[in-house]
Parts: C-alpha cells; sequence; structure tokens
C-alpha cells in the first residue's frame, strides 16, 4: 500500500504587515541575523540557516497586523484536500501566488485567523554548515506560532479534526476548562499554541536556536547596539514544553520567541500532559512573572476581505483570569 503523506507537515511561513522597512531589517537581518531570499521597495523574504525555503515575509503596509500563518502541505493532493474541508466547512478561501510558490490556499479559519498552505516551493542552498556566514546567534528554522483567542477549545479540536495535529501539552482548571493547547505536526513539542485571550490575535512566532547559549548571545548583541528595550521576558525556561526561550518585540510590536531545547513527541501513544492552571511553574519553570504586555498585547490578523479583524475594546481590558 502506497505511503501516504499527511495533509500538514509543519508550521511554513509568516507574513507580517510593517511600518518601516528599513526599520525591519534593521531588527530582523543586522540585528538577529536572518538571512535575506529576496528584496524588493515593499518587501523582505528571511530565513535561518537551516530553513531551505522563506520562511518569514515582512511586507510594507500603512498598518502592522499579520497577513497569512501558513503550514507546509504533505503534497498537492493535500492542498486539494484541505481546499474541499474548507468549501465544506463554508469557509472563505481562495487560490494565491509568491515569490518562489505558484499554489498557495489562503482560507479564514472558523476562528477568524488568516492561514494558508503550500507545498511547491523554491529551494534554496543550505546554509547550516555555512558557519562563515552565520550572524548574529544563528537563527536556525521556524519552530512554531502561538495565537490569542477566546475559544481554544472549539480551535483546538478543529484543528485536531480536520488538519491532523496532534495535542502534546494542556493547561486546564478545577472545572476541567481548557485554557491553553500545544499542537504539533512535525513531531516536537509544538507548531501551533493556543492561550486564552481576545482574538483572534497572534501573540508571537517562534525560531530555534541551537542552544540557550546563543540565546545568552543575542541578549549580547542587543545589549551591545543599545536595544535592549526590544526584550519583552527573559531569558527563562517554561515548564510547558521545557523550552530555554526569550521573547522580543520588533519595531512594529509584533512579538518573536527565540526558542530552544524541547522534546521529540512522534510516538503514536504520547499522551498529552496536563498542567493545572494555577500552577506557577507552567509558564515559569525557574519562577518570576511575565510583564502585563506579555498577556494583553497581540498582533491583529487580516480579514479575508482586507482590512483587520476587529477585536473588540472590552476584550482587551484587565488581565485573563488565571494571572489575577
Amino acid at each position: 500500500m502506497p505511503f501516504t503523506f499527511p495533509r500538514v507537515i509543519r508550521v511554513g511561513h509568516v507574513i507580517l504587515s510593517v511600518g518601516d522597512l528599513a526599520a525591519s531589517r534593521h531588527f530582523y537581518v543586522e540585528l538577529l541575523g536572518f538571512n535575506v531570499v529576496h528584496e524588493t521597495d515593499r518587501a523582505l523574504y528571511l530565513r535561518g540557516v537551516e530553513d531551505r525555503e522563506w520562511s518569514l515575509k515582512l511586507e510594507l503596509g500603512a498598518e502592522p497586523g499579520v497577513r497569512q500563518l501558513a503550514y507546509k502541505a504533505g503534497s498537492e493532493a493535500a492542498l486539494d484536500e484541505i481546499a474541499a474541508i474548507a468549501q465544506a466547512e463554508g469557509l472563505p478561501h481562495r487560490w494565491e501566488s509568491d515569490l518562489d510558490r505558484p499554489r498557495v490556499l489562503r482560507l479564514q479559519d472558523p476562528f477568524g485567523f488568516p492561514i494558508a498552505f503550500y507545498y511547491e516551493s523554491v529551494k534554496h542552498p543550505w546554509l547550516l554548515q555555512r558557519f562563515d556566514l552565520h550572524r548574529g546567534p544563528g537563527i536556525q528554522r521556524i519552530d512554531h506560532i502561538n495565537v490569542l483567542s477566546p475559544q481554544v477549545k472549539q480551535l483546538s479540536e478543529w484543528y485536531q479534526r480536520h488538519l491532523d495535529f496532534r495535542l502534546t501539552e494542556y493547561t486546564d482548571d478545577d472545572e476541567g476548562r481548557i485554557w491553553a493547547t500545544w499542537m504539533q505536526r512535525k513531531g516536537h513539542a509544538h507548531d501551533l499554541a493556543t492561550t486564552n485571550g481576545a482574538g483572534p490575535r497572534l501573540h508571537h512566532f517562534a525560531y530555534w536556536l541551537p542552544d540557550g547559549a546563543r540565546i545568552s548571545q543575542l541578549c549580547d548583541i542587543l545589549a551591545g547596539a543599545f536595544e535592549t528595550d526590544r526584550i519583552e521576558r527573559g531569558p527563562g525556561r517554561h515548564g510547558i514544553t521545557n523550552a530555554y526561550f526569550l521573547y522580543l518585540r520588533d519595531p512594529d510590536g509584533h512579538r518573536i520567541e527565540l526558542y530552544t531545547s524541547d522534546y521529540l513527541s512522534v510516538d503514536p501513544d504520547f499522551e498529552p500532559i496536563r498542567w493545572q492552571l494555577h500552577d506557577p511553574r507552567r509558564q515559569a519553570l525557574w519562577g518570576g512573572h511575565a510583564p502585563k504586555s506579555w498577556f494583553l498585547e497581540g498582533s491583529v490578523v487580516e480579514a479575508f476581505e482586507g482590512g483587520w479583524v476587529k477585536v473588540e475594546e472590552s476584550e482587551l481590558q484587565g488581565l485573563p483570569a488565571y494571572v489575577r
């Protein structure tokens, strides 16, 4: 019986709207060391040293926001299967193209997020062992995205049911209500995390670094450049995912996590890890509190017809119940 690739392989790329490409280039390329794949007067296409395809696009726009959260599909047939799901579910969808990617399926998921899927993509020379070309801490590859939604349980169930995501960890309360989930496709801790909060918004996107020393190196780079105000949280270690982390804010306020040292979850009988809502070790294994901005702020996402999905101002007030 022939092997059939799954619908989704891994997280693929993020497309952000930014207000000043020169400022974004300074942050992502000169400080963080991302590699430029393509550059135009309106967009930058970037990747880590392990990425063979571009994984981050910064697109000049009137307002900052998230245009796409994309996943690598398992085949062209898988793209058609996902399109059929969108049709059956009544979800807005269309076919698009981009540099290096001739066939991209763009849809708005049931929770308002602008997600996309692609299979074919131009491959660029592997830079992992071109150590002479590495800059900054050596950003390695795109790892995951984390979204904010008031419908965490429903969102997680939809991605598991239709896109074959597998649950690795979750947070619940004494009544069994789900507050956050972590789901994977590539066999690590997660490709997609969902957190209870005002949404749809993007909390952060993350890139993998080889080890914790590279995160410390990046902190030194930012200090040397007098850019420490870019550091929002960390370095530290999460209880959830076991990851060593650092959260930064780019010139438009988009949040990027630098991330390493999680675990494999490829076993078919992997049992999801439960965290109790009020266990302080889940967010910070070493202790310490995240700043208020980390709980309240996120990037707005693009609506299917253009513009940004509206998040009610009343939803943005006050800390979530699990922080108070």
